[in-house]
């Protein structure tokens, strides 16, 4: 796919739209996606279904992952999921230990950790802001979104790495609600996950784990199957099962339908600047802020208090696809947004310009 060049130019690249300011809830799919997804369906009706063809389309994906999570291809692993990508990581935490996580984080994160009780796991909680403060000598792992879902605060992340270094703790990071429009990629962390249905607009369904190099050994494959070797055709039956020598081991199987337009969406934002992205993404949204009485920020997620639901009711009568989370009405401003999209959202509050 050719290099994007402007801001301009992004939102060409998707059905048009009107008010969808909701990609930390589901991201739009490019009009690529839509081709490669239909394309599948045509193939499978018409008894066409490549297996091999699927498969080799799951690697580019992988590599396309790893060129905009910053790590080599054999540091990702594919999945379907979060949450069973983070039960992976929780293999890790020995018995008696603490896991760190931010309150109120995503569940899909946390809830995988505070299933380790019965190993004496503690997971304890602290507020975002305060997190890398938070870390002490008992702490084994941090974990926590660098973007929180239900506030679009985005984590002062330098500093709760150089705190858990400091404590030989580790690091899992929710990169969900950021990779996409914030250019932090995960060779910071010793362990990453991503879904990539909402700033990378894949369908939903394809979700991605990375592991620095030498942790390996310290996860447990919990979910191998025939997918978790380097030769996927030749480990398919017991009996010859090794695993992969690389992060591959904590592969699943693709999930076939989606395999095509997720290696469409990732190839688009991988010909993207993403210094451009973040600054239309994130000016957008100062935009919205300042219609709205609100201060600047860094994120491109928007909420404010709207414990009523008034806020979000107004702007779904005003055509706008928001959402309200923990109390809050949250839209956000991704590739497809426009000034018009804050136009509308200050016409359908009210606010003046």
């Amino acid at each position: 796919m050719p290099h994007v060049d402007t801001a301009a130019d992004f939102a060409s690249h998707f059905p048009e739209t009107r008010g969808y300011l909701s990609a930390c809830t589901g991201g739009l799919p490019t009009k690529a996606t839509l081709d490669a997804s239909r394309a599948f369906y045509e193939e499978w009706s018409a008894g066409k279904l490549n297996a091999h063809a699927i498969t080799a389309s799951a690697e580019r994906t992988r590599e396309l992952y790893a060129t905009l999570a910053g790590v080599a291809p054999e540091r990702v692993a594919l999945g379907s999921q979060v949450s069973q990508l983070v039960s992976i990581v929780a293999t890790s935490v020995p018995d008696g230990a603490e896991v760190l996580c931010p309150e109120g984080d995503f569940a899909s994160l946390t809830h995988p950790f505070e299933q380790l009780a019965a190993r004496g796991v503690t997971v304890r909680y602290a507020p975002a802001s305060e997190l890398a403060a938070a870390v002490r000598p008992e702490t084994a792992l941090v974990a926590f979104s660098l973007v929180q879902s239900a506030t679009g605060e985005v984590a002062d992340h330098e500093a709760i790495v150089a705190a858990a270094a400091s404590v030989g703790a580790s690091t899992c990071v929710d990169l969900t609600q950021s990779l996409g429009w914030l250019p932090v990629g995960a060779a910071t962390f010793d362990y990453t996950v991503c879904h990539a249905y909402k700033w990378l607009c894949a369908p939903r369904g394809t979700a991605f784990l990375t592991v620095r190099e030498g942790l390996d050994e310290a996860l447990t494959p919990i979910a191998a199957g025939w997918c978790s070797a380097d030769d996927v055709w030749s480990s398919c039956y017991a009996g010859h099962t090794p695993l992969s020598a690389s992060a591959g081991r904590f592969d699943l199987s693709p999930l076939w339908p989606l395999v095509a337009g997720t290696e469409a969406a990732l190839a688009f934002f991988v010909s993207l600047d993403p210094a451009e992205v973040h600054d239309h993404a994130v000016g957008l949204a100062n935009a919205a802020r300042k219609v709205l009485g609100l201060p600047e920020s860094n994120s491109a997620i928007v909420t404010w208090p709207d414990a009523d639901g008034t806020a979000l009711a107004a702007m779904q009568a005003a055509g706008i696809v928001a959402s309200g989370r923990a109390g809050n009405a949250r839209v956000s401003f991704h590739v497809w947004n426009t000034a018009d999209d804050v136009a509308l959202l200050a016409t359908a509050l009210g606010a003046a310009g």
